[in-house]
């Protein structure tokens, strides 16, 4: 059985917003070796400059800010990192691989296939896929038994979450170290918490019961334009809710990472997960959101963008949103990929910084369950009628 001292150097493949910060959290961890992979020595390079520059969270700000480890600086953890463009090379003699590629199934089983044809075998492999299925991904690798999910949140450095997923034939040692090695990446947030899911689920947790909103805010989407009314007062709607606002989350996420997700989701869930065509439009436009300067607002300018919040819509129904969360809350539990509702709070607070959906909702649930019933009836969208943990109240009774 492998001990967390025999992993020694880590490639991270993917060096995105996600891939980047994973890989500086993992040089500030103290493995000895990390390994930057992307498809071209551009892509590579812009990585380590984030890593290096990035005003806010880059190595070098938090040297002069005294956040690295005594005796640490960023000297020594540049010497550590190693770029690779070339796939075989960059995981050949690898102890843990932690892929950060699109959210596409097709793409993370084609590099998990390559995965298992160039690494060693003792190597472990996680993919930080937000929603997607790890057996389906581990089944690709052709060594199921060593991969697991290990789902980042938006900013890996800042944001303490890590989400755990086995898929049906990850091993307990894989299991093990994977843990190991999450709890040794440190965070600005302070010490990490590890979600472990007991069954492997779309979306796991916190962005099963995030997306799963999506079915309404597509309805919002609709009345918004056809009402000629801007983005930014429906984000005014839900402030005391949600203080970054829902399309401001959408673009600092990533709209084309929402896209995919909720494609995922039509295929896996229901159809009225299907992605309003303005995802589509946006997409093709090259407007991802915050990481392309455009998005549902304008990031050109490499600062915040100017939100006017003054007005408020008027169209969206807090309780609705809380509804809905908490319905998907207790699918998750019926299907038994945690045993209590408690963790599912403790995961969408961490997470997203936001009341979990039984804090919210568990109290007026009877209430929430009739306006759930009129949603699902007035707009044809079955997969919003309650389940039946939420309909009949048994999930207060699981609550540890």
């Amino acid at each position: 059985m492998q001990d967390i001292s025999e992993i020694k150097s880590i490639t991270i493949i993917g060096t995105g917003i996600q891939g980047h910060a994973i890989a500086q959290v993992a040089l500030m961890a103290g493995f000895s070796k990390v390994i930057l992979n992307d498809l071209s020595m551009e892509l590579i390079n812009k990585a380590v400059d984030s890593i290096l520059n990035d005003p806010k969270t880059g190595l070098k700000v938090l040297e002069k800010e005294g956040k690295l480890y005594d005796n640490i600086t960023t000297e020594i953890l540049v010497k550590r990192l190693v770029k690779e463009e070339n796939l075989q090379k960059a995981v050949e003699n690898t102890d843990f691989v932690i892929e950060a590629v699109p959210e596409v199934m097709s793409i993370k089983k084609e590099v998990f296939r390559k995965l298992g044809q160039f690494c060693p075998g003792h190597t472990i492999f996680a993919t930080n896929s937000s929603t997607m299925s790890i057996t389906e991904i581990g089944n690709a690798s052709g060594c199921p038994e060593k991969v697991i999910g290990m789902h980042f949140f938006v900013a890996p450095l800042e944001n303490k979450l890590i989400e755990i997923t086995k898929g049906e034939k990850t091993s307990k040692d894989t299991l093990k170290i994977a843990i190991e090695v999450g709890h040794k990446l440190p965070s600005l947030e302070g010490k990490r918490l590890l979600i472990e899911l007991q069954r492997e689920s779309p979306g796991f947790i916190v962005n099963r019961i995030m997306s799963s909103t999506e079915i309404y805010i597509n309805l919002l989407i609709e009345q918004a334009i056809a009402r000629n009314i801007p983005f930014e007062q429906l984000d005014a709607d839900v402030i005391d809710f949600m203080p970054d606002g829902i399309f401001y989350l959408c673009d600092t996420i990533g709209l084309d990472t929402i896209f995919n997700a909720m494609k995922y989701f039509e295929e896996t869930l229901s159809p009225d997960f299907a992605p309003h065509e303005l995802f589509a439009k946006l997409i093709d436009e090259n407007n991802l959101g915050q990481k392309t300067g455009r998005g549902f607002y304008d990031w050109s300018q490499n600062t915040e963008p100017s939100i006017d919040r003054s007005k408020k819509a008027g169209l969206v129904d807090i309780e609705l949103l809380i509804a809905i969360q908490l319905n998907e809350g207790c699918r998750i539990l019926e299907e038994g990929c945690v045993s209590n509702y408690k963790i599912i709070d403790k995961a969408v607070s961490t997470g997203f910084h936001l009341p979990g959906p039984f804090a919210m909702g568990k109290k007026n649930y009877k209430q929430l369950v009739v306006k759930l019933d009129e949603l699902a009836e007035l707009t044809g969208r079955k997969y919003l009628k309650p389940c039946k943990l939420m309909r009949s109240g048994g999930f207060l009774d699981m609550r540890k």
